[in-house]
């Protein structure tokens, strides 16, 4: 993972050193999807949040292990009083004990006594019903959930990115529909102020023209608002801010996807999803949940030991000691555990059920998505043909007009025909390309090596 990041960076890095100062709007290279993509994998916070779930799941894994080991503890104590137990017991530990220490006045009345004792002491659970296998299966099971969360996360962030990069291109398309627009009618205008001073038109002509501009003005502006809109978003979708200067994307153009059958689709996305393979990562981390549950009601067996020294000062001479032994606990009334086998089954029969769920509902994404990316397909063929038709219609319609057999409001019903189709053609074919990305992503094969095809 982390070697991926690294690449990820350097990557980042060549793209910025594309796009840096030093480079003119004019002879600069298009800011290609590819790039976004590149950026918004090293830059993307919701990555950052991935990562450190997955490094989160790691430490869980690593935690889960030391149970496999003994524990060593050291302790350093400094004592004193004249409590009769405490002086009798430590004149034996500290191997300082005399004939004159018997007398009763010195056992009933002893004289306070100091002790430094320096103990280490150890346990190891040697066996625990294999409670501690399984809570490091459980582990590892939801370390490979997170690394699959995170594989999902990626797509997610693609497919804003691809989303974003569309919707930035069908913005320019539209302004630059709405410039030609302008500039057409503005030649209108000119046109027909020649008219009417010709005396071949009457004012009103001159009246429609000029109102036919103010709208195109508008919509331009318009135009222009939503591409600068556009860009914002895919900055948010990146993760950084792109120069005004380096605002050059490769141009829309229609593009052609081919995809399975839905049969196939819906497989591959219950077979690829990387969600999908999260839950069933999870489904197995409860089973061995459950499995532990269980091995709580079986015995422990421990092993234990502690060694340690008593002297009359720090540095002084004194006694040792050691004390081992082993262990054997059973839990005889084990009410608890069948309330930790009760929770851990309903928690399994939950992430069976979630794991149903969400079967049904990558079903139904997918379907939706096929049927959708078909409809576009279908739908860009017929406003591609509508386009050719407009256009040819405007093009009669303007030979008339200038012939005096047509007059200006046939002209610009035709050129809102003409406006209209174009619009909606560059509409198909961004719809046309994002329900292939929507179909992709609710397959699970949005990645960056297929991102090619989206370019």
């Amino acid at each position: 993972m982390r070697i991926r990041d690294f690449f990820l960076f350097l990557l980042a890095g060549f793209v910025a050193a594309a796009l840096g100062p030093r480079m003119h709007a004019q002879d600069a290279t298009p800011f290609t999807l590819r790039d976004a993509v590149a950026l918004s994998l090293a830059k993307s916070p919701d990555r950052k949040i991935a990562a450190a779930d997955i490094e989160a799941a790691r430490d869980s894994s690593r935690q889960a292990r030391t149970a496999l080991l003994p524990t060593l503890g050291f302790s350093e104590d400094i004592t004193r009083g004249n409590d009769p137990v405490y002086v009798f017991g430590s004149r034996l530990r500290q191997q300082q004990f005399q004939q004159s220490d018997f007398a009763l006045n010195s056992l009933n009345r002893p004289t306070p006594l100091g002790d430094f004792t320096t103990r280490f002491t150890g346990n190891w659970t040697a066996f625990d019903s294999w409670r501690t296998q399984l809570a490091i299966r459980r582990a590892d099971l939801l370390l490979k959930s997170s690394q699959a969360s995170a594989s999902r996360s990626d797509q997610e962030i693609l497919h804003r990115v691809v989303a974003s990069y569309e919707g930035v291109q069908f913005a320019a398309r539209r302004v630059d529909v709405a410039e030609h627009q302008v500039e057409t009618a503005d030649a209108l205008l000119k046109s027909s102020k020649n008219r009417v001073e010709a005396g071949m038109a009457v004012d009103a002509d001159q009246l429609a023209a000029t109102t036919n501009l103010a709208e195109r003005q508008q919509e331009l502006i318009a135009a222009q608002g939503d591409l600068a809109i556009a860009w914002a978003e895919l900055e948010r979708a990146v993760g950084i801010s792109i120069p005004q200067e380096h605002r050059q994307l490769q141009t829309q153009e229609e593009k052609r996807f081919d995809g399975p059958p839905v049969e196939e689709a819906v497989a591959a996305a219950l077979r690829s999803r990387p969600d999908r393979e999260s839950l069933r990562q999870q489904l197995l981390a409860q089973k061995a949940d459950v499995q532990s549950a269980k091995s709580g009601f079986g015995p422990t067996i421990g092993a234990f030991g502690s060694w340690q020294t008593d002297r009359t000062s720090f540095a002084g001479a004194g006694g040792d000691n050691w004390v081992a032994g082993a262990e054997l606990r059973v839990d005889i009334f084990p009410i608890a555990r069948h309330e930790q086998l009760a929770a851990a089954r309903a928690a399994l029969e939950r992430t069976q059920a979630a794991g149903d769920s969400a079967d049904l509902e990558i079903r139904l994404q997918v379907t939706r998505a096929w049927y959708a990316h078909q409809a576009a397909a279908q739908m860009l063929e017929v406003a591609r043909a509508s386009r050719t038709q407009s256009d040819e219609s405007l093009r009669i319609l303007k030979d008339r007009y200038e012939a005096g057999l047509a007059t200006i409001t046939d002209l610009l019903r035709a050129e809102d025909d003409q406006r209209q189709s174009a619009m909606n053609y560059w509409q198909a074919v961004s719809r046309n390309s994002l329900t292939f990305a929507e179909l992709q992503f609710a397959m699970g094969t949005l990645t960056t090596a297929n991102i090619e095809g989206l370019e």
